[in-house]
């Protein structure tokens, strides 16, 4: 079993930061349309279950993007800081405003069907599609 890492973080201009725990020092990446266009680039997210603590959360906005999934942005600087299944509040924090990333790996993605063209990562992961990622973690009906 992984020994679980604790992370902290913050977004740019200081306003909210973060601790939280994961499992594991794992990353994964998104391709899908709305996270490319929500930070003009793949999303790259550390799942952190439900153990994130927000310090500055009246900076906060939180946007509901679909039926199950919403993101938490700074309200101040604009940092993309989460993305959040409503069902069970499971967080994956952006990467980039992590403070330590050492020793970090790349071990998912997922829309990669999704994916454009002009960008290409060498790490080899695994990969999903956008519906074997929704058929995953979308709410059952």
């Amino acid at each position: 079993m992984t020994d679980s890492v604790d992370i902290s973080g913050q977004c740019l201009c200081g306003a909210v930061s973060f601790k939280a725990q994961t499992a594991s020092k794992h990353f994964g990446v998104c391709h899908c349309g709305m996270c490319r266009r929500w930070g003009s680039g793949p999303f790259m997210e550390i799942e952190c279950g439900t153990s994130v603590c927000f310090e500055g959360e009246e900076h906060i906005k939180v946007y509901s993007s679909s039926e199950w999934g919403e993101r938490g942005f700074c309200r101040e600087c604009g940092s993309n800081l989460f993305y959040r299944i409503k069902e069970n509040g499971s967080t994956g924090v952006s990467a980039g405003l992590v403070d330590d990333m050492t020793g970090f790996t790349m071990i998912a993605q997922v829309c990669i069907d999704d994916k454009p063209d002009f960008y290409s990562f060498s790490e080899k992961t695994r990969e999903l599609t956008c519906q074997q990622m929704f058929d995953l973690f979308a709410p059952k009906p």
